[in-house]
């Protein structure tokens, strides 16, 4: 297997945010000794498949409630020095001080990805998220300090109306902190999470479509505007910024996954891990593996895989070559809607074409 990019999932959450669906575990006092333990346990189960490590990514939850010593003991249990080409810490502002941002560097920590959602404060409240619109700043500001050369900001677009988000706003003050990436997020309603059960009883209402659309492309004509390069449907990057680990998935390059609801994938199997914190750990501690199930892929599954994944991107797929030539009619039609482009042999989407990505992928 010999992978090079390695996962984290850290599940650990001050509090459930109101349309989160992850693997959490909500903890007022994080067991960081235990679960750094825990890591390390299964990390020592799978070493022997790992090769030499070039990205690691610890995401979650919230990573950065493992505070300065707890990602450096993290780091070392897994043998990572600095130098990777590339190490992601997924944080909540308010968790990135000064010196909190000084460790995790010295760890080896060179790309921070903040969980900044919105600047609006009744925005932020709605979402029961824990920081509020001054913390995402002084996080940027702590991060660029201590000497992180690459800092990420995750934003949130089609919210409900009712919430009355000034787009343009959030935007303003994103750009104003200059990131060099921004990941950017569409609200979707899943039924078990507090905004999905709310959506249930007529509580609230999603944006409909049309709103979903016109946010998504006013964002990207925003960014693209500023100076970013949207490379996958919903990553924006000033260049040399993408994001190393994450290409790594959509290229379909083998990765580990360590920790709750992890993922791993060897090129044609992948498997995944228990899910609940509590059931992964009581495995771990136990010294069985604490995956929860497989599958192998059918070659038609990693073919619809790679069609759907290289679609996601900029870089688009090799253009098929039916003999019927229905697909090439379909293609054509997708190119004259504006939702597609061909050039040197490659089919791309737009940004109006990666709205409609699933119906255009599964088409192929």
């Amino acid at each position: 297997m010999n992978p090079r990019h390695l996962y984290v999932h850290v599940p650990f959450c001050r509090r459930r945010c109101t349309y989160c669906d992850f693997s959490i575990a909500v903890r007022r006092v994080v067991p960081v000794g235990r679960f750094v333990a825990a890591v390390a346990a299964e990390h020592r189960r799978v070493a022997a498949e790992a090769g030499t490590l070039s990205t690691l990514y610890l995401g979650g939850g919230t990573p950065s409630l493992l505070g300065a010593e707890g990602v450096t003991a993290l780091a070392r249990a897994l043998g990572v020095a600095p130098g990777l080409d590339e190490f992601t810490l997924e944080a909540n502002p308010e968790d990135v001080t000064p010196e909190a941002a000084a460790a995790w560097v010295r760890a080896g920590v060179n790309r921070l990805s903040l969980g900044a959602q919105s600047f609006d404060p009744h925005v932020l409240r709605w979402m029961h998220r824990t920081h509020d619109a001054d913390a995402i700043a002084s996080a940027v500001a702590a991060a660029r300090r201590e000497g992180v050369p690459n800092v990420s900001l995750d934003l949130i677009f089609a919210l409900p109306e009712a919430l009355r988000r000034d787009l343009d706003a959030d935007l303003d003050r994103a750009l104003a902190l200059e990131p060099d990436h921004v990941s950017l997020y569409g609200l979707t309603v899943e039924p078990d999470t507090p905004l999905g059960k709310r959506v249930a009883r007529g509580e609230a209402t999603p944006a409909p479509d049309a709103k979903y659309e016109e946010e998504y492309l006013a964002v990207v004509g925003r960014l693209t505007a500023d100076g970013f390069r949207f490379y996958e449907v919903s990553n924006a990057a000033r260049p040399g910024f993408e994001a190393v680990h994450n290409r790594a998935y959509w290229r379909l390059a083998p990765y580990l996954g360590l920790g709750p609801s992890a993922h791993s994938f060897d090129g044609t199997s992948r498997w995944w891990n228990e899910a609940a914190f509590a059931r992964w750990l009581a495995r771990v501690e136990a010294d069985a593996a604490p995956v929860a199930g497989r599958e192998i892929l059918r070659p038609e599954q990693a073919r619809l895989e790679e069609l759907y994944l290289g679609l996601r991107t900029a870089a688009g797929i090799p253009v098929p070559e039916p003999p019927d030539g229905r697909l090439a009619a379909a293609i054509a039609g997708w190119v004259g809607a504006g939702w597609a482009a061909v050039d040197g042999g490659r089919l791309t989407l737009t940004p109006r074409g990666w709205l409609r990505l699933d119906e255009l992928a599964a088409s192929l």
